[in-house]
């Protein structure tokens, strides 16, 4: 699919699968928020899943930002939010892959200045097999990668051979980055509906096609950041944004302040849009700004020019 970057998105009421890439790519020098989002008009024999896939999001994306649809069998017509925005993860300087598990998503900064990232929905570890946090680094690329099963794995579903071909049954895909902690990979996947679920053993799985695209994208050496950031704070065009994401066991409140006053935000911020924000945790940046209700802007809003 072709790739579009955040300066020519334009704002349309409804987009079609054509109309963006399932790969996004922005210009993020100098931005702490890129992208926007837009609806979409349900199809008849649509579900989310396959939505979600064709706008490059995860199943935990979709579901999230349309927590009053059935993502099995939502009703033709329906309008449903594409939420192709995102606040960057917050990290001193962008370089190399930051992963952020609690949103389940990856962002590829092209260089040391972060002009330019792209960004991945991913598939992590389950409970139990939690993808580890920490500072990592690309060793290996493999194409057709064959399938090491590992003992844990095997003990657990014996049927398993201990090696599986490359080919349609291999749970590693196409494409494969091994890190400088060799158990754990960024691959592609045979089942495509676990990206944005947790359901690894501690991989990080991509969509097919988005694991082609990074495979060609990442030299080996690449630093590789995992981190779990449910709640991101970012400013654009002189508006606060908080972004946060359910499933964490902390104190959002807390957190989200702790933010806000590192960057000495607090007295630029509404407290109830912020509070509201926290609550319904929709994995969407909303506009927290003091009077952004008066502005009618606190969602939704249009990349900077």
């Amino acid at each position: 699919m072709p790739v579009r970057t955040a300066l020519v998105l334009a704002i349309l009421w409804l987009l079609s699968p054509e109309d963006f890439a399932a790969a996004a790519e922005f210009s993020g020098h100098g931005r702490e928020v890129v992208g926007t989002t837009n609806h979409y008009a349900v199809k008849k024999g649509e579900t989310l899943i396959e939505i979600a896939r064709a706008f490059g999001l995860g199943f935990n994306e979709i579901a999230d930002a349309n927590k009053t649809v059935d993502p099995f069998i939502p009703n033709p017509g329906t309008l449903v939010r594409i939420p192709l925005l995102w606040v960057l993860p917050d990290k001193p300087r962008y370089r190399g892959i930051v992963i952020n598990l609690s949103e389940m998503r990856l962002y590829f900064f092209h260089d040391r200045d972060g002009r330019s990232v792209s960004t991945f929905p991913i598939g992590i570890g389950d409970e139990g097999s939690d993808t580890p946090v920490g500072r990592f680094t690309v060793t290996r690329k493999t194409v057709n990668p064959a399938w090491h099963v590992p003992p844990s794995i095997r003990r657990e579903k014996p049927h398993l051979p201990a090696r599986v071909p490359p080919g349609p049954d291999n749970p590693l895909g196409a494409h494969a980055l091994r890190l400088s902690r060799s158990s754990i990979l960024i691959h592609g996947t045979n089942k495509p509906w676990g990206v944005g679920r947790r359901v690894s053993h501690g991989c990080i799985r991509l969509y097919p096609e988005d694991i082609a695209r990074l495979f060609h994208l990442v030299p080996v050496g690449t630093r590789v950041t995992i981190t779990r950031q449910p709640v991101k704070l970012g400013v654009m065009n002189g508006r606060v944004f908080i972004e946060a994401h359910k499933g964490a066991e902390m104190d959002y409140p807390r957190e989200a302040i702790r933010l806000i006053r590192s960057r000495k935000l607090l007295l630029r911020i509404d407290q109830a849009a912020l509070f509201t924000a926290l609550q319904e945790k929709s994995g969407v940046p909303t506009d927290i700004s003091a009077k952004a209700a008066e502005r009618g802007r606190k969602s939704d809003p249009a990349p900077a020019p």
